[in-house]
């Protein structure tokens, strides 16, 4: 993480003289946690004391899904509330050191809130309440009562920006958007679970990275067919007009009323064929018989429907 740890002992107050600004950008405090003034109490269990407190109602219920026609659970949150009090981080030896305030606790990830106080409040529904959720698709399940609270006395890690104002010492967000942390574990397990996500998402990078090269390579094999394709059909067509260019010279050389009549398929025989509906006449048998299905006029491209021999007199 690149955090420098420093501990809550008497060296503390003179490293953050000497640091720029009376500031160090990114530290890690290991601490116990002590309220400054008064503490908060709980709201259902008696000598609960802590410095922050959050109360939450959720709701559950059951929601039917038309595509799944299944009954799904959902909870959404109704309520929430969290109320806290200025602490301070002290050292977990007992005797002499320095106090640390933690500012902006809600701004913090990992905050480590424990459970103090759990009850669920199931409803009550008569017969036609239950029609009327079949109805409307929404079936409540109860209310879900929760207390969570920090307590006093208990062991935070805090990584964040530590400085000197006038004579507190404060650990608070750092401002350049590295991330704040207050967490009930200790240094190195912090460490250890954010080198796990790194890795997890690095990869998570590398296996998308392979997934759309892969896609980029077969879309882009399925081009060049496509485009090898179009070109050797052009290459055929270029042939066969160069082919049909020769032999109408050539058959002008020879006569030009015998072309006149040739099938414009070989160029050899007589035309011998009506293609009706369209009615050109433009092939000889031979040449019909070996139009790919489903047979079209040669000329207009016209689908042949039925073909009429030609005879000449």
């Amino acid at each position: 993480q690149g955090a420098k740890r420093v501990r809550l002992d008497g060296d503390l107050r003179a490293v953050l003289l000497e640091a720029p600004g009376r500031c160090v950008p990114y530290a890690v405090i290991e601490g116990v946690v002590r309220s400054v003034k008064e503490t908060l109490s709980s709201q259902f269990v008696e000598n609960c004391k802590g410095v922050v407190q959050r109360l939450t109602l959720q709701e559950h219920k059951m929601v039917w899904n038309r595509t799944t026609h299944l009954w799904n659970d959902y909870e959404k949150i109704i309520h929430q509330r969290t109320n806290t009090t200025p602490f301070d981080l002290v050292p977990q030896e007992e005797g002499a050191g320095v106090t640390v305030r933690v500012m902006k606790p809600l701004d913090a990830a990992e905050l480590s809130l424990e459970t103090v106080y759990e009850k669920f409040h199931p409803s009550v529904q008569s017969f036609t309440d239950v029609i009327g959720h079949y109805i409307s698709g929404e079936r409540p399940k109860g209310i879900q009562e929760t207390e969570q609270m920090l307590k006093v006395g208990t062991a935070l890690t805090g990584v964040g920006e530590l400085v000197l104002d006038n004579a507190t010492i404060k650990l608070q967000p750092p401002k350049q958007g590295m991330p704040y942390y207050l967490s009930g574990v200790d240094f190195d397990s912090l460490l250890q679970k954010q080198e796990s996500n790194v890795r997890f998402w690095k990869i998570l990078t590398v296996v998308f990275g392979f997934a759309t090269c892969a896609v980029l390579f077969f879309i882009l094999r399925k081009q060049y067919r496509h485009h090898r394709e179009r070109r050797h059909l052009k290459q055929m067509q270029d042939e066969f007009r160069q082919a049909q260019e020769r032999l109408m010279r050539e058959m002008n050389v020879e006569g030009g009323e015998t072309f006149k009549n040739a099938c414009v398929i070989c160029l050899s025989n007589t035309k011998s064929c009506v293609f009706l509906e369209c009615g050109h006449v433009c092939s000889c048998n031979e040449c019909y018989r070996a139009l790919p299905e489903p047979k079209r006029c040669p000329i207009c491209r016209q689908a042949i429907s039925r073909v009429v021999s030609l005879y000449n007199s």
